[in-house]
């Protein structure tokens, strides 16, 4: 890696991105959900992120692809060559999300020093607008002091003593009430279910990455042989046979193997008749 802005420490890199997405990360692991990254580029190329696409509040592998998926589009529509390591940053490793954003540093500020204006920028109203919840790097959990408290079922404080007398519950003929039944969940059942998910998704984007690929090509192969010039020959017209062909028609390349073959041969009847003597 070159470049200053690859050496920059976790705590000016941790810095950075609280001050200017109004962020209170501790970690530079906290970055793996990709939320991170797509609202810096939506500071520095304002409407170029799909932010409503992006879940801020993502706890999942899977949920942070989607948000990463977001984000390479977004280096593909401003033509960025870098390339998102997806399988490496959602798990959540110090190193490859360090690397990650002090590139993204590096980016942004050879951005701004290149002339780009960076607008008044209120991060939270932003990401508001596309109706976020309010996050700081984390869930925010109230303290149990601050949790408003009720009054247990079956008792009632007295406005006069501050004693508690008791009510009547309903309660079972063994006189004890009977407990909520509580459901067994098997953590490990659940992050071998949400790692299959994950996989599953990276499956799905590879396939739609090379179906795009191998469609543009065929596109630019129906492209040449619609040309004037080629559009007449033989073999050009058993492509397009092939392309156009529908899926109910299994013989269709025996069919342009057959057009090929009656040209060949009426062109060497052509070649092979005598010429008339003067």
């Amino acid at each position: 890696m070159d470049g200053g802005a690859y050496f920059v420490g976790r705590t000016e890199l941790l810095k950075w991105i609280n001050t200017t997405l109004g962020l209170n990360l501790t970690k530079i692991e906290q970055c793996a959900p990709g939320y991170v990254a797509c609202q810096l580029m939506d500071v520095l190329h304002p409407g170029m992120v799909p932010l409503s696409k992006v879940n801020f509040n993502a706890k999942n592998e899977y949920e942070y692809v989607n948000n990463y998926k977001v984000l390479q589009s977004v280096f593909d529509k401003l033509n960025i060559a870098q390339h998102v390591e997806v399988n490496k940053l959602i798990k959540g490793k110090a190193l490859d999300n360090l690397e990650f954003m002090q590139w993204l540093k590096k980016h942004f500020d050879q951005s701004v020093g290149t002339g780009r204006k960076v607008e008044e920028y209120d991060p939270e109203a932003r990401r508001a607008q596309v109706g976020a919840k309010s996050t700081s790097g984390g869930t925010t959990h109230r303290p149990a002091s601050a949790r408003p408290t009720s009054a247990r079922p079956g008792t009632a404080r007295s406005p006069g003593n501050g004693t508690t007398t008791s009510r009547t519950t309903s309660r079972t003929t063994s006189g004890r009430a009977t407990p909520a039944a509580v459901p067994f969940v098997d953590t490990n059942q659940i992050d071998a279910l949400n790692e299959e998910i994950t996989q599953l998704k990276l499956s799905v984007d590879g396939i739609e990455k090379e179906r795009d690929f191998y469609f543009s090509k065929l596109r630019d192969v129906e492209i040449m042989c619609q040309m004037a010039e080629f559009k007449e020959m033989p073999v050009v017209k058993a492509i397009i046979e092939i392309l156009y062909a529908s899926d109910e028609n299994v013989d269709v390349l025996n069919i342009a193997q057959s057009a090929i073959d009656q040209t060949h041969s009426a062109t060497d009847q052509i070649s092979e008749s005598p010429v008339p003597e003067m």
